[in-house]
């Protein structure tokens, strides 16, 4: 590959059952995927969950194997099925209407992100090149931890943008933390309670699986029965950045990233409070 597309960084200690990963921070284009796209470079800011990586950045610190993302999802989205995208997208596409699938052809605003639909070999290079490798090595990683620990668990982390009214103005009504655990099936009620009791004690607003119930990764490798928990968690914006600027709130994104800290430090220790059934 021409660029990295994704790092990871394993724990500075003891390796732990616990994985954050970070699909959507990315900026880059490939060159190759550069050539089919219009949209302007803010557009790729906004459409980024912009700063979630560096909010996560102390994850490998507190014992958690940490995975980023370093393309935009402009390239490949990472948390959408790797078939899943439409003719208008995608050369030979199905009928569906998806204009954000795992090739977005609209901004979340309506602009283009595409001069014209890519080939079905240009979208064949972006899913095998960078999809494929990414969820490679994040199923390496789960299966490692579960083979060690007897048990895994992955929390995916994204930002969402504050909601506005009819009026357009910005909405009050938001929550500030959105647990997205496919109703309640990809992950033990411990686990997602956690992460409950965690924005709860830092006096967030918590609303589980509306608007965000889990993309493509929490339902994909999300198997309570199989020993791997998976839970998105989606934080607003507005708590750690001004989103019209697109600049770090100080005080909030400090603040912000203390949270992230304490809630990866509690999913090491509830992980760890179930014996390992692995081998070492």
């Amino acid at each position: 590959m021409a660029q990295r597309s994704f790092d990871i960084v394993e724990p500075d200690g003891d390796e732990t059952p616990v994985v954050v990963e970070v699909p959507h921070a990315g900026l880059r284009l490939d060159a190759e995927a550069a050539n089919w796209m219009i949209a302007p470079a803010r557009s790729i800011a906004r459409d980024a969950d912009l700063y979630v990586d560096e909010l996560f950045s102390d994850s490998a610190a507190v014992g958690a194997t940490l995975l980023t993302a370093q393309l935009s999802r402009y390239v490949v989205d990472l948390n959408r099925a790797p078939d899943d995208y439409d003719e208008a997208a995608v050369r030979g596409g199905t009928g569906r209407d998806r204009p954000r699938g795992v090739i977005w052809r609209l901004t979340s605003d309506g602009h283009p992100v595409l001069r014209q639909p890519i080939s079905t070999a240009e979208c064949k290079r972006r899913v095998d090149a960078f999809h494929a490798r990414y969820h490679q090595a994040l199923r390496d990683i789960l299966q490692r931890k579960r083979r060690r620990f007897g048990i895994a668990v992955l929390l995916c982390a994204h930002s969402m943008p504050t909601p506005h009214t009819r009026s357009g103005r910005p909405s009050e009504q938001g929550a500030d933390l959105v647990p997205g655990s496919r109703g309640r099936t990809s992950a033990d009620a411990r686990f997602i309670d956690l992460v409950e009791r965690v924005g709860v004690d830092r006096g967030w607003r918590v609303q589980h699986d509306i608007p965000y119930q889990g993309g493509f990764t929490t339902a994909h490798y999300g198997r309570p029965t199989e020993d791997i928990h998976a839970v998105q968690i989606e934080i607003a914006r507005r708590l750690y950045m001004d989103e019209a600027s697109l600049a770090r709130h100080p005080k909030g994104f400090d603040d912000t990233k203390a949270f992230a800290r304490q809630l990866v430090e509690r999913l090491v220790d509830e992980a760890q409070r179930q014996p390992a059934r692995g081998v070492s």
